[in-house]
């Protein structure tokens, strides 16, 4: 395993490096891609978990967040943690691949964290997913906006968009009109 969890974001940025967005219960098309790209250029590898619940306070060096949420029914838990259940989900992914890898844990909104992240290390491409193509997800996405797209306005990095679940050629995107 070539884990670096230790690694802090000026050993990174001094290498370039790839940076990934994660979200729990995401496919591993996302990370796997994130990989392939890391590998080909010989970078390491950052996979970012945003939490847009809450807003970030502060972060230090080894990773941590300190971050309050936005409802003030939520626990107000200041220190985030990456998600282990992400992390070892992370990990089996990558397990054998050869590429040093580090986990960072953001808080907000998810294309300004993730821009700020990614000109604090200095990285060379980000990686995102699309999003569920269900009807949810295509009203959440209409209505927020595609965090892709909010990268590929907000920051001069490329943005290379793996697509989770394509609808066939022939079939309508959730957001066309019905046939009539």
């Amino acid at each position: 395993m070539v884990h670096t969890r230790g690694m802090n974001g000026n050993e990174i940025a001094g290498r370039g490096g790839i940076l990934a967005a994660v979200v729990p219960g995401q496919p591993a098309a996302v990370v796997e891609a994130a990989a392939r790209l890391a590998g080909d250029l010989g970078l390491p590898l950052v996979c970012a978990n945003v939490d847009p619940d809450r807003y970030l306070v502060s972060s230090y060096v080894d990773g941590t967040v300190v971050a309050l949420p936005y409802d003030p029914d939520l626990p107000e838990t200041e220190e985030e943690r990456f998600d282990p259940e992400l992390e070892a989900h992370i990990q089996s992914i990558l397990e054998g691949r050869g590429i040093p890898y580090s986990l960072k844990q953001l808080a907000g909104d998810p294309a300004w964290a993730l821009a700020r992240l990614a000109d604090e290390l200095d990285v060379r491409y980000i990686v995102v997913g699309t999003r569920d193509a269900g009807l949810r997800g295509s009203l959440r996405e209409f209505f927020n906006g595609s965090v892709a797209v909010h990268l590929a306005h907000r920051q001069h990095r490329p943005v290379v968009v793996v697509p989770l679940n394509p609808m066939p050629g022939a079939q309508k995107l959730p957001w066309e009109d019905p046939p009539v």
